[in-house]
């Protein structure tokens, strides 16, 4: 099932019982005049909102529109400048998270705060664990666990780690903790960056079963077939300010576009034909085991050619992560080679991260945080990781500030990075802005081959038409370009070739103009994987798969 689709199958969810009609008059949730600023920069400026309750209320605005602000100050980690806030009709002073858990507030992140070494229990009990005898408190909250989980459909094993689960039910537990807390209003911020459509599909059926138990959900995405899919209301921000707010029905996904940016935006990606020329890089059964041995990547084959956009396919966790690593000299390989240029890297004969670089290879790491910057760097530091040894910005024996920051300011720039302040700390940029300043990086360079993965996690609408045109203007200036995205729609929008991963190992190859988003369904479960369909006008190679 799609997102589009799960809005057309709500009386499935919650015992065939479509969401009761809202009769409250009282909002569950006013904010009246909110407005704050952090130093010359206006975040809210005089917002309204109003929530229902039993309701699910989107909020869309690009990357700085002061969503995660306003948020913020309604979960009290900021205190706004003016401004008040009603819940069920009575002003709260909301100044600490502590005083929005007591008005019956939760907000699950788009960063999970869970600790992995903890148990799902521990970790729905933690700073809530009532009183000194803690055996006591554990079984009492264990029992008050499993009650929510078979009344939500939470489903979650109480004694599993944290580290060992996959983000979906990682975000289950953060549910599961608000709601443990009292939580009669759920905030989700971006809560499908990270999950897999089919994960995302679960999640909506959560949103739905809560929403018809009474629960008021405030859902911050920017993705609007999200909005389309599941909210009832969804106001727009835009520069700090509200700007609009629609009854999600009388509404469409082109018009909230406009709203968001203030002009028309085009929503599929256009291109002409790739002509692919010659390959740049070529990696031959390659294989990558784990610290703990593991078999990640099996057996690996693929070209990328000049001209090209080559797409992976597949459900995260199935080899994606670890081919980019490989490709870009993160990982050795254990077994394989891969060819760039005159250079071939084989287990024998390995690379390093600096090496690809210098062969005109650009990353994009799918996981900006971990891997493609360092939070408590200045954006200007930033901009040059990696590359902060080239003559540009450096100076017979110091770097040269002035130049970094010059270079820092020009990216800011040319890919609309908000605010445009190269010496502001990275963590404080929004997560989309942080990822537009690591795509700034490695595309200004006009790199030869470009290894992307998850362009447009946690971007606005308006910054993903900006990057996928420069994704298309880079090819057809000739740079070949891997792209590896858990948004099945936007692998078929860009690439001009997709291969399917399933278990470390290609299962599928198919041109773009013979794909078909069923049959890389199915590939992607790997669903059918046994049968070779062939045709004269689309051909998908299976690959023979042990049982």
């Amino acid at each position: 099932m799609t997102v589009e689709q799960i809005a057309t199958s709500r009386s499935d969810v919650a015992g065939g019982q479509a969401a009761p009609p809202t009769t409250s008059k009282t909002p569950a949730i006013e904010l009246k005049g909110i407005s704050k600023s952090f130093g010359p920069v206006k975040a809210n400026q005089d917002v309204d909102l109003k929530v229902l309750p039993g309701t699910i209320h989107g909020i869309i605005g690009e990357n700085g529109a002061g969503k995660s602000t306003l948020m913020s100050i309604l979960y009290g980690f900021y205190e706004a400048d003016s401004g008040d806030i009603f819940i069920c009709g009575k002003k709260q002073d909301i100044r600490s998270s502590k005083d929005a858990i007591s008005a019956g507030i939760g907000m699950v992140h788009q960063h999970f705060m869970l600790v992995e070494t903890f148990t799902v229990l521990e970790n729905v009990m933690l700073g809530a664990e009532g009183g000194s005898l803690l055996n006591k408190s554990s079984t009492l909250a264990r029992n008050e666990l499993l009650r929510l989980s078979q009344e939500y459909s939470l489903a979650v094993d109480p004694d599993a780690l944290i580290g060992e689960l996959p983000v979906g039910l990682q975000q289950r537990v953060e549910i599961l903790k608000a709601l443990y807390r009292g939580a009669e209003i759920l905030i989700l911020d971006e809560p499908t960056g990270v999950l897999t459509p089919q994960e995302t599909e679960q999640l909506f059926k959560i949103l739905d079963i809560l929403r018809s138990r009474g629960v008021s959900i405030i859902l911050i995405t920017h993705k609007l077939q999200e909005i389309m899919a599941i909210t009832d209301r969804v106001s727009v921000m835009r520069a700090g300010t509200m700007v609009s707010e629609r009854e999600t029905k009388d509404t469409s996904k082109n018009e909230l576009a406009e709203l968001m940016v203030g002009r028309k935006v085009l929503l599929e990606v256009t291109k002409d034909e790739a002509t692919p020329q010659e390959t740049l890089l070529e990696a031959k059964e390659i294989s990558y085991r784990d610290e703990d041995g593991i078999l990640r990547l099996d057996n690996v084959s693929l070209t990328l050619r000049a001209g090209e956009i080559v797409g992976i396919a597949g459900v995260s966790g199935n080899g994606q992560t670890e081919l980019l690593a490989a490709l870009s000299g993160i990982c050795a390989l254990h077994q394989g080679s891969i060819t760039i240029g005159d250079r071939e890297i084989t287990p024998d004969s390995p690379s390093s991260a600096k090496e690809i670089r210098e062969f005109g290879v650009a990353h994009v790491p799918e996981d900006r945080h971990r891997m493609g910057m360092v939070t408590a760097f200045d954006a200007k530091e930033v901009a040059i990781m990696g590359y902060h040894e080239d003559s540009a910005y450096n100076g017979a024996f110091l770097m040269n500030e002035k130049a970094v920051e010059n270079h820092c300011r020009q990216l800011m720039q040319e890919y609309d990075v908000r605010p445009e302040d190269p010496n502001l700390k990275s963590a404080n940029f929004s997560g989309g802005n942080q990822q537009k300043l690591v795509l700034a990086r490695e595309m200004d360079r006009a790199p030869k081959i470009l290894l992307v993965g998850q362009p447009t996690r946690g971007v606005d609408i308006g910054a993903i038409e900006f990057i996928h045109k420069n994704l298309i203007k880079m090819r057809d200036a000739g740079s070949a370009i891997l792209l590896v995205s858990v948004e099945l729609e936007e692998v078929l929008s860009l690439s001009d070739r997709i291969i399917v991963m399933f278990e470390g190992r290609i299962v599928g190859e198919v041109t773009a103009k013979d794909a078909d988003a069923c049959q890389l369904g199915l590939l992607m479960g790997n669903a059918g994987a046994e049968e070779k369909r062939n045709s004269s006008n689309n051909t998908i190679m299976t690959g023979e798969l042990s049982e």
